[in-house]
């Protein structure tokens, strides 16, 4: 099956993952999920494998085959798995869980390597640029880093008391870090580096961007350069995006009739991929803020979505 350049896809409450012509709207592959919703999708960097998080596993399709089986499961949480993705050469993906733990799982082996006790339903993590420290938010409104090297918790942070932090994201040179949450709250933190290898967040900017819940924020790729953007999807059924520089609002993506679950630049940040209970995904260009291509092909809530139009890399 010849691979497509741009690998995308999404997963859906009606327990299949589709896989999209991004240009004219597709579907081309239909996974069955049987086992439990998906609640997270991510891509190898190579193209070759995608990750879906489910519960309490984990499983790892390959992309350039037409099977349903997956050709490897990774299963020592204990709950439903909110995160997952992978470290920039794609040698090992990390994992966050509802059974309190962030997980990393070396590809190349079975079972899981290493485990972080976050006391708490994880809901979201990411991987710092530097792939040297990972980054979670939990139920109870707490923000850990972990710090692979020291193999140790390094920096603790509560922006709002008893209020989960819902989505992270990292700016791509590892200059900002975005915590979104239930009310709809933005909190921005530059991040300074330390004599050490610690990781040091000072707080830059408290951004109200929704009266509903926010379901995923988001920063805009390096190739998005000079610009810089951060797109905030919510239950109010927009999403929204941010100049970094003052944070103003520049653009509201209306279109979807539900709340919107997830979204995904694509690499150069011209466009975004959105998935929403409405069951559909679509395709924005940021330039205009119109929606130019509507996935529709789940018959329940699309929650999660993953996009790989990088450049094409040699197979490892």
């Amino acid at each position: 099956m010849a691979q497509p350049s741009v690998i995308l896809a999404t997963a859906s409450y009606d327990h299949t993952i589709r896989f999209w012509e991004a240009e004219s709207g597709r579907c081309y592959r239909t996974i069955q999920y049987p086992e439990s919703n998906v609640n997270r999708l991510d891509i190898t960097p190579n193209k070759k494998y995608l990750a879906a998080a489910g519960n309490p596993h984990i499983r790892l399709f390959d992309i350039n085959t037409s099977g349903h089986q997956p050709i490897m499961s990774y299963d020592s949480h204990t709950n439903n798995v909110t995160a997952v993705g992978f470290q920039c050469d794609g040698n090992w993906m990390y994992s966050g869980s509802e059974d309190g733990t962030v997980k990393i799982w070396d590809l190349r082996a079975p079972g899981c390597q290493r485990e972080y006790e976050s006391r708490a339903a994880v809901n979201t993590v990411v991987l710092h640029p530097n792939q040297t420290e990972l980054i979670s938010g939990d139920q109870n409104g707490n923000i850990r880093v972990w710090d692979l090297i020291a193999n140790s918790c390094s920096c603790e942070l509560v922006p709002e008391e008893d209020t989960a932090v819902r989505s992270l994201t990292v700016m791509w040179d590892g200059s900002l870090v975005v915590a979104a949450n239930n009310r709809g709250t933005c909190y921005v933190w530059r991040l300074l580096r330390g004599t050490q290898t610690m990781t040091n967040f000072e707080p830059l900017h408290k951004l109200q961007a929704h009266s509903g819940y926010i379901l995923k924020c988001l920063l805009s790729p390096e190739l998005c350069d000079p610009q810089r953007y951060l797109a905030t999807a919510s239950s109010d059924h927009t999403v929204k995006i941010w100049n970094v520089d003052g944070f103003t609002l520049e653009k509201t993506l209306i279109g979807h009739q539900r709340w919107v679950w997830d979204c995904v630049f694509s690499a150069n940040g011209e466009y975004l991929i959105t998935a929403s209970s409405d069951t559909t995904a679509r395709l924005w260009t940021l330039s205009s803020a119109e929606a130019i291509r509507v996935f529709n092909g789940h018959h329940k809530a699309t929650v999660c979505c993953a996009l790989n139009d990088g450049p094409e890399y040699l197979s490892s």
